[in-house]
């Protein structure tokens, strides 16, 4: 039996590794639940100072595929104001009221959470 510590997407996991029963084959068996591994938050990339009252969040983890609105420019509910990718899949987030966008928080490729702040109107 060995003991290997592994990281995955930040993620640290404590694994044993043991041979199998007879056919000499090995097999994984996670023995504890991942570390607490701390989770820091994302950096705005516009000064929260100008960020507007309307929140859009993102509807899945994914990464981001996509900014189709500059801060400054003027939307109506349901535009698209920046694309994520999640399973393959591009997915708009949109306005949710008409606005002003006030800032963008995120950069095309960065990756995004289920719920983050990814850009705000005014």
């Amino acid at each position: 039996m060995k003991n290997y510590t592994i990281t995955v997407n930040g993620n640290v996991y404590d694994v044993t590794v043991e041979e199998g029963a007879g056919s000499g084959a090995a097999a994984a068996a996670p023995k504890a639940a991942p570390k607490a591994a701390p989770k820091a938050a994302p950096a705005a990339k516009s000064s929260s100072a100008g960020a507007g009252s309307i929140k859009i969040e993102a509807g899945a983890a994914g990464k981001v595929f996509k900014i189709e609105k500059n801060v400054g420019d003027s939307v109506k509910k349901g535009d698209a104001v920046l694309i994520i990718e999640a399973m393959k899949m591009e997915i708009p987030q949109v306005a949710p009221a008409d606005g002003k966008v006030a800032s963008i928080d995120v950069a095309v490729g960065d990756a995004c959470e289920a719920g983050q702040v990814l850009a705000t109107l005014n």
